[in-house]
């Protein structure tokens, strides 16, 4: 074979791997099961849609269920600004235990007779509301010198982490399940660690615990309300319906964007952002300055920055 036929089938190759799958773009969010990674959940749900290119908007543990928000396509360019949104979490907390992991995956590494009261518990959650400092859990995902802090703990090495600061809206008490354990809720923002609060919440009770459920509500501005099964995506793949076109299932990419003021452009406006130029703002918002959707006939064309004036094009979408 000529070296230029060899490179053109190189060149074929290369261009099919690129465009393996459908163009399929959207939010689905998955009721995540237990025990399945979040990455493994994504690539199922890319699988059931055939789709090019997918993402999730948060990880959830193994262990942890819930919401998971699976980006599809473009959708994918919108998953920042479903990782910043607020979250919200139920979980129960076992009193008496503490392990290595501060979950049920871990063995017990130290135990307490002290269960605190119903009194007790009301009395110490205030501190843990506003932003406050934590310090995340040995086995978790941030990276020490470029691994892994859970690699590292696995591997028996010190796993030394410096508190953060992190938001927390919101921390109830739902339930007192048993003198052993105890079901909560809470609001928080991005990097907070639920496993951090069950520990350092027993440690101002003068006890310890570790997390025995963990069930994620809400991210951004999706709920349960969206969620839905792997079980029921199989269910209604296997029927022969396409999934793509079932808007319950498959959620706009532009209702990430949904703190994000909109701007109609025209088409001319959106070959120009298309191709990102900056342009003049034909439209305008009163008294806003800052990041815009810009849309076309509905659909996303492009995040813009807007001073007011003009329209600097920050990420662009092919939808159409």
């Amino acid at each position: 074979m000529g070296y230029g036929k060899l490179i053109r089938k190189i060149g074929v190759r290369a261009i099919a791997r690129r465009k393996r799958g459908k163009p399929i773009h959207g939010w689905v969010i998955l009721d995540k099961p237990y025990d399945l990674g979040s990455t493994q959940a994504v690539n199922i749900v890319r699988g059931i849609f055939g789709a090019q290119k997918a993402g999730h908007g948060g990880t959830l543990d193994p262990l942890a269920t819930g919401l998971l928000p699976i980006a599809l396509g473009e959708a994918t360019k919108t998953v920042p600004y479903v990782m910043d949104g607020e979250k919200q979490y139920e979980f129960t907390v076992k009193w008496g235990e503490a392990t290595d992991t501060d979950d049920v995956e871990g063995d017990v590494i130290k135990t307490s007779d002290t269960r605190p009261t119903k009194d007790q518990i009301l009395a110490a959650l205030p501190k843990f509301i506003g932003l406050i400092s934590q310090v995340p859990p040995k086995f978790s995902a941030i990276k020490i010198n470029g691994k892994r802090a859970y690699d590292l703990a696995r591997s028996g090495e010190e796993v030394i982490l410096q508190p953060r600061n992190i938001q927390i809206d919101s921390l109830d008490l739902v339930e007192i399940i048993s003198e052993e354990a105890a079901k909560f809720v809470t609001s928080c923002g991005k990097g907070t660690y639920i496993r951090s609060i069950a520990r350092d919440l027993a440690v101002e009770l003068g006890t310890v615990a570790h997390v025995t459920r963990l069930n994620r509500i809400k991210v951004g501005h999706f709920n349960q309300d969206d969620m839905i099964s792997l079980e029921k995506l199989r269910e209604i793949s296997h029927s022969g319906a396409d999934l793509s076109e079932c808007s319950d299932i498959l959620i706009s990419v532009e209702t990430a964007l949904d703190d994000i003021p909109d701007l109609a452009i025209n088409q001319d406006e959106l070959k120009e952002l298309k191709m990102g130029r900056e342009l003049f703002a034909r439209n305008s918002i009163s008294d806003y300055c800052g990041e815009v959707a810009c849309l076309c006939d509905g659909t996303l064309i492009a995040i813009c920055d807007y001073d007011g004036i003009s329209l600097k094009p920050k990420r662009v979408f092919n939808i159409v």
